[in-house]
């Protein structure tokens, strides 16, 4: 039953794929996926963690529907190999579940060959009857070459025969189509049997999210470590301190006009962001990495630790005002969301490690839920049209626009151009480029074959 399965949707995936582009196809494929794996592996669909990762791979199929954005592609991809490390270890983090998709759909079967070598013994083999590949090869060839032979022979001595035969057109027969479904079989088979890498996995399940106290640990070292770090960790809150004010003095007292002088403050804030933070991760997971955290005297040292971590969301705050200003007066680009997205990371990162220090958690903890939280965000942005939004906002938004760079952006904002061709924020050179576009895009959709259908060629008149 499975093996027909697997056949099945081998036959279904080269039927949407070959020789075909990115659209209606790849929802269609998710939802074969899906329940292919659930007959597969019904155990693991029973599990929330599997039925969560089951409805981002969807999501991000109809996203790739709706905008063909590369982000949805890349998001659509990484749940796909998610997913299917997912069933196969269910409690797994997400990177490992990462791991084992990528691993299981490109080398299940290998494995599963390399372990069926493994453990047959030679006393198992010896039992086994040896296959005679001497018999096939005649009982297929001779009569085969003896068929061909006959065939001539009736050709030339029968016109009608000879006529009959000339009429048999095996043309139909696509060999790479055939490969190709070859192909899916290989996929199918492979997804069908997770693989779940050892000792990796074994290693992750094992490991836990909170610290555990040595026994050896000498208290006159943690003293003079907290020492260390209560010194280095008021310095450093000084100088954020100290940073922030005049961060905040000089915005305020700076006239910016021109888009250049605005990029170089918003950049060089971020440059020392990243800097900042971290520095700071790397000497709070320093000082608070083993026995420090259960020291009794370590109290002024965490709450220097909270200030900081404070001081430095302000950090993030700041910048994230001076972008928000910057795409006020100058209109949405890529970077500038990049950035707002880099922010809310950075602001993750920060509030995980305030959990890491007041709840004695350890360096998996941070991976695990921060990893966590990337996906999160990676499959909630790539719902979003982003074109169309950037292309919107700065029409009808934005202190200045530069339509060009909207111009530039893919044909996912065509239709909204078109609509605002009319716009006296458009020159007459720039209304016919939004004409050729939106007519290269039209031909591109009438273009489409069923497979690759997308959104807007449910509206093309």
């Amino acid at each position: 039953m499975k093996q027909l399965v697997n056949i099945i949707a081998a036959i279904g995936f080269s039927t949407l794929f070959y020789k075909q582009g990115l659209g209606l196809n790849l929802v269609l494929f998710s939802l074969l996926t899906v329940p292919v794996l659930y007959i597969n592996k019904k155990e693991a669909f029973f599990k929330t963690n599997s039925i969560i990762k089951s409805l981002s791979y969807l999501i991000t199929s109809v996203a790739v529907f709706l905008y063909q954005s590369d982000l949805a592609i890349i998001a659509n991809l990484l749940s796909f190999f998610i997913l299917v490390g997912t069933v196969s270890e269910y409690k797994a983090s997400i990177y490992i579940n990462w791991l084992n998709g990528c691993y299981t759909t490109i080398a299940a079967f290998f494995h599963r060959y390399s372990e069926n070598i493994q453990s047959n013994t030679i006393e198992d083999s010896s039992k086994k009857r040896k296959i005679d590949y001497w018999y096939w090869i005649k009982i297929i060839g001779i009569p085969t070459i003896v068929i061909i032979l006959f065939i001539g022979l009736y050709r030339n001595g029968n016109p009608m025969f000879n006529d009959l035969i000339s009429k048999i057109d095996f043309s139909f027969i696509n060999l790479y189509w055939i490969l190709f479904s070859v192909l899916g079989y290989y996929l199918f088979s492979n997804i069908t049997h997770p693989i779940a890498i050892e000792p990796l996995t074994s290693s992750d399940l094992s490991t836990g999210n909170s610290l555990i106290k040595a026994r050896n640990s000498s208290e006159e070292q943690l003293e003079s470590e907290k020492q260390l770090g209560v010194v280095l960790m008021s310095l450093l809150n000084i100088l954020i301190t100290l940073f922030l004010i005049t961060d905040v003095l000089y915005v305020i007292q700076t006239n910016i006009t021109a888009a250049s002088q605005f990029s170089n403050i918003v950049h060089s804030g971020v440059n020392a962001l990243i800097a900042s933070i971290l520095l700071a991760i790397i000497i709070i997971l320093y000082f608070f990495r083993g026995d420090l955290n259960f020291y009794k005297k370590n109290k002024t040292l965490k709450r220097l630790t909270y200030v900081w971590i404070i001081l430095n969301s302000l950090l993030v705050i700041t910048i994230s005002i001076k972008n928000y200003q910057y795409i006020t007066s100058f209109g949405l680009t890529y970077k500038r969301i990049g950035l707002n997205v880099y922010l809310l990371l950075t602001l993750i990162g920060l509030s995980t490690t305030l959990i890491k220090v007041l709840n004695i958690k350890n360096l998996w903890y941070l991976l695990r839920v921060n990893t966590q939280m990337s996906f999160i965000l990676l499959i909630a942005s790539s719902t979003f049209n982003w074109d169309k939004t950037i292309t919107h906002y700065n029409l009808n938004y934005a202190e200045r626009t530069d339509t060009n760079y909207l111009i530039s952006l893919s044909d996912n904002n065509t239709m909204l151009l078109k609509a605002s061709v009319n716009s006296h924020l458009f020159s007459k050179i720039q209304q016919q480029a939004i004409y050729k576009k939106y007519a290269d895009y039209v031909k591109k959709l009438e273009e489409n074959s069923w497979q690759e259908y997308v959104y807007d060629n449910i509206f093309l008149k």
